[in-house]
């Protein structure tokens, strides 16, 4: 026989209190109060992904670990879209409006150390490293998202709720394909954010980025060849024209490349030679102009050099098309949320750091403490994002946050050092509460989002067509192999 178990009158008191906590998630302050009290959640997924560090369409844990909790919230989840196996959306609610979330989980190749280090220290059998704090900025929208949720579920707000979960940002160009099939195509806003050595919530655009790898094959010529024309010197000849037409390429352009195979000796012709080309440029027009002078010098090192040439576009971003309007409303909950401080552990720590960098670190820890002002015209950042595609279809707004000690560059070691540690976590908190807030916002005041949508049309224009980058290749998944 069973009796019903007598509960001590603080027991009680605390189980209602609990409850009252869940339930009451009507206003901001007690959905920023819950989140406080939810932390420990995310703070383990952002760790466990930082520990997964897996490349760019190999997120295979990341993405599993990411839906079940969505999924644990009362999402629902779908994934394996657009040819991508990692991708997922996960909704909630119903009818309109419909706010995203965006999240990401892809590692950088190189970068492995560990958390908490002031020198580099690999960890062993580890190659990748969340350099650009991927594994914060998945746990954390995925927070943001729960607490929007939450707040939905507890105030009876009418609308659809989604997480987007986006593989390899990296250089893969995961959101292209979403945005190419149509899935963000009933959206009415967009939220996401990015790591950084300070809070800020402008609306920046950035640059437009295309690569492509260059294949060299060497060829034999004539049947009494002694020698066969080796692919290095294609590959070599194209490196030497692309630096020489740097100052006739469109102004602001960014060239990078990294070669990827040179052959196994010096003694034996190489018939395979491979590079790895970056072209970035403020408007995506001129990246693909500067893109198309890269693959003529390729065309005119091959045929010089007397081997044969192909090349495999990777990926193509857009630039970020900024909205104001809804950058006003996500830096005003920022500023809400505030900063963070650094413990004394987190000092120290950001001082030996400091002492890797060239010149040493001179950017001040007060840094992540404060909100940068609101600047509706900023300079153009100097990254890429395939969140610019996005932001030409859906009125979309960033904020970033401090994630690493000030002064640290993204895609380092030293990045990836910070982003596994409590520096990188409480980042992430200002990120998700603000995300939270402002989701918050646009699900009621829905003149705001029309207000964004009449500002996107204006800011690409009546006539804009979206072509992607990448043609109509389908998802590079083996782009990191």
């Amino acid at each position: 026989m069973c009796y019903p178990m007598k509960i001590s009158a603080p027991l009680a008191a605390l189980s209602i209190a609990l409850a009252t906590t869940a339930a009451a998630q009507t206003t901001k302050p007690e959905v920023l109060a819950h989140m406080n009290e939810t932390k420990a959640t995310y703070e383990d997924i952002a760790l466990k992904i930082w520990g997964y560090a897996e490349l760019g369409y190999q997120e295979t844990k990341s993405s599993a670990l990411l839906q079940s909790q969505l999924k644990g919230e009362g999402f629902e989840v779908k994934s394996g879209l657009a040819g991508e196996p990692t991708s997922f959306i996960a909704s909630y609610g119903s009818g309109r409006p419909i706010i995203a979330i965006i999240g990401e989980f892809d590692a950088l190749p190189e970068l492995s150390t560990e958390a908490w280090s002031p020198t580099r220290k690999p960890i062993p059998g580890a190659k990748a490293g969340h350099g650009c704090g991927h594994n914060l900025f998945g746990a954390g929208s995925a927070a943001a998202a729960v607490a929007a949720k939450d707040w939905m579920k507890a105030t009876g707000q009418k609308g659809t709720l989604r997480y987007y979960g986006c593989p390899a940002e990296e250089g893969g160009s995961g959101k292209v394909y979403l945005v190419r099939d149509g899935l963000f195509a009933d959206v009415d806003a967009v939220l996401h954010w990015h790591a950084s050595d300070r809070n800020l919530a402008n609306p920046q655009s950035n640059l437009a980025n295309k690569s492509a790898k260059f294949r060299f094959h060497g060829s034999v010529v004539g049947e009494q060849a002694s020698q066969p024309r080796n692919a290095i010197k294609g590959m070599e000849a194209m490196d030497i024209m692309v630096a020489l037409m740097r100052d006739q390429m469109p102004p602001d352009s960014v060239v990078q490349y990294a070669l990827l195979h040179g052959g196994q000796a010096p003694n034996v012709p190489t018939m395979f030679a491979e590079n790895f080309y970056y072209f970035r440029n403020h408007s995506r027009l001129l990246a693909e102009e500067g893109f198309r002078a890269v693959v003529h010098a390729a065309e005119g090192a091959a045929l010089g050099t007397g081997t044969k040439m192909d090349y495999e576009i990777m990926h193509g971003n857009y630039e970020l098309l900024p909205n104001d309007t809804l950058n006003r409303i996500m830096h005003a909950n920022m500023v809400a949320v505030g900063g963070f401080k650094f413990s004394e552990e987190e000092k120290a720590f950001a001082e030996k750091l400091g002492h890797s960098l060239p010149g040493a670190r001179t950017a001040a820890l007060e840094l992540a403490e404060t909100i940068q002002p609101y600047d509706p015209n900023p300079p153009v950042g100097q990254f890429s994002t395939d969140v610019g595609d996005v932001s030409w279809n859906v009125p979309t707004a960033m904020c970033m946050a401090a994630v690493t000690v000030p002064g640290v560059p993204l895609h380092s070691w030293q990045a990836a050092a910070c982003t596994g540690t409590t520096i990188g976590l409480k980042g992430m908190m200002v990120a998700a509460k603000t995300l939270a807030l402002t989701a918050i916002d646009y699900f009621q005041q829905p003149d705001l989002l029309v207000k964004a949508k009449v500002e996107l049309v204006q800011r690409r224009g009546a006539d804009f067509k979206y072509i992607p980058m990448v043609g109509d290749r389908k998802p590079p998944l083996d782009f990191r192999n």
